[in-house]
């Protein structure tokens, strides 16, 4: 009878190595936070212009959007509309995944020891079950 993946690997650590990875990257992807800074007046881009900074805000990248909006509305072949719409939603996704920060709460380190040897082993236990003995 073959194991896990057609190999000769086991079943059980197959199952086992699974629930391991899954749990640790649980655990792991729990004690990420996640925060954003993201509002209509905060800068999202710079652009040099005249020896200097101008920043672009969510605010000045709606304006394109609505006139590229009011362009399809009005006449819904209309290229420049469909370009302004979509590069200026575009530009926001950009620039709401740019402002955004990835944090590690605190742990205790044992609580960490046990996400890594959950994360780890289970890959380990996983890959072993999928390769023939």
């Amino acid at each position: 009878m073959n194991g896990a993946g057609g190999s000769s690997g086991g079943i059980g650590q197959f199952f086992i190595g699974l629930i391991m990875m899954c749990g640790g990257g649980y655990m792991l992807l729990n004690a990420i936070r996640v925060s954003s800074n993201f509002g209509l007046g905060t800068r999202l881009y710079g652009v040099p212009a005249f020896g200097s900074q101008w920043g672009i805000t969510g605010g000045m990248i709606l304006v394109p959007f609505i006139l590229g909006v009011g362009m399809i509305f009005y006449n819904g072949k209309n290229i420049l509309g469909w370009l302004l719409a979509i590069g200026s939603i575009t530009a926001m996704i950009f620039g709401v995944i740019s402002t955004i920060h990835f944090s590690l709460r605190s742990m205790s380190s044992f609580d960490l020891l046990v996400i890594l040897v959950l994360l780890t082993g289970g890959i380990g236990l996983f890959l072993r079950s999928l390769k023939g003995s």
